[in-house]
């Protein structure tokens, strides 16, 4: 397994890391605990060493997979990161942000105990609280980090000033961001300044929620958020954007690669300071993200895979306008 290192201050890690999000019920669709188990273990054994969560990925129930996966690992042979601050409702309904220190704390005693570790690698605000100036919640989990409690500090979606902001208050590690084909804001002034103050990027939605391996959620499915707040699965979009995901397909079958991988090289092939987290919950998922990292890609293939896929050319916006509100990253980017 490749490594890259997250940042100047920051841990090495795997080339790529696994997003666990989608493992947890209520995000895409029903999930299955022995299948999301058993590609956790895969992906340890594949060298896999980064694994993504946060404390609100189905209440907790993610955190809790990741332990039972861990059971027997040494603790020293992954790297950890955790997301917190959205708080919901017994109906999940979304109720805000909380990066209050006191909250930051509490919230990360329950995750240590769902873990059942006694630090986390890196932790992170999911989200700007707007109410909270980024310097105290910052603030909050330098606390944690000079306790013990933490390694190292990361962002979330935040704009380049915020970044900045938070930097000067204790050094950030990465900035977990989205980064894809379809979605290049950062290519503006976050990244550029990230890059200046030494600051890794651990880049999600790399497939855009599963659009660019052409596999799509069937209508109907229940409790699968990409179909209720995610524009590009909305019909009518949907159509246009698959036809770019077979474009992709086609410049693929030359160089044996699927859309995926293809879409994954990609990211890759954007700086070594880049590590992208790939959200497979099944072990094929997996191996065919893995096999990414030796896809040679020469300037002409980066070309037509840049013609091919692009923001200009995508339908609809990476969320609903509900969300795209929560993003510090959008309104300072």
């Amino acid at each position: 397994m490749q490594t890259r290192r997250l940042g100047r201050a920051g841990p090495t890690v795997s080339a790529l890391g696994l997003g666990c999000m989608g493992m947890s019920p209520g995000v895409y669709g029903p999930s299955d605990e022995a299948e999301g188990i058993a590609t956790l273990r895969a992906a340890l054994e594949a060298g896999v060493t980064l694994l993504d969560t946060g404390d609100f990925y189905g209440m907790g129930h993610n955190e809790m997979l990741i332990r039972r996966a861990l059971e027997g690992v040494p603790r020293s042979r992954v790297v950890i990161s955790v997301k917190f601050g959205p708080m919901r409702d017994p109906s999940w309904a979304f109720l805000g942000n909380d990066g209050r220190p006191q909250a930051v704390k509490n919230f990360l005693a329950y995750t240590l105990r769902r873990l059942g570790a006694d630090y986390v690698d890196i932790y992170r605000p999911a989200r700007v609280d707007p109410e909270v100036p980024i310097e105290d919640t910052v603030g909050a989990v330098a606390d944690m980090v000079r306790a013990g409690y933490v390694r190292h500090v990361g962002l979330s979606e935040v704009g380049a000033d915020t970044l900045r902001r938070a930097n000067a208050v204790h050094p950030i590690c990465d900035l977990q961001i989205e980064y894809s084909l379809m979605s290049r804001g950062i290519e503006r002034s976050i990244l550029p300044t990230a890059r200046q103050l030494g600051i890794g990027i651990t880049a999600y939605g790399v497939l855009s929620r599963g659009l660019l391996s052409g596999r799509v959620p069937a209508s109907g499915t229940r409790g699968d958020i990409r179909i209720v707040r995610m524009p590009r699965f909305a019909e009518g979009n949907l159509d246009r954007n698959l036809r770019l995901v077979e474009a992709l397909r086609q410049i693929g079958k030359a160089k044996g690669a699927t859309p995926a991988q293809l879409a994954l090289a990609w990211v890759l092939s954007r700086g070594p300071d880049i590590v992208p987290l790939v959200g497979a919950r099944r072990r094929d998922q997996l191996r065919e993200s893995i096999g990414a990292l030796n896809l040679p890609l020469d300037a002409a293939d980066l070309a037509r895979i840049e013609a091919a896929v692009s923001p200009a050319l995508t339908a609809g916006a990476r969320y609903d306008p509900a969300q795209m509100v929560h993003l510090d990253s959008e309104a300072h980017s």
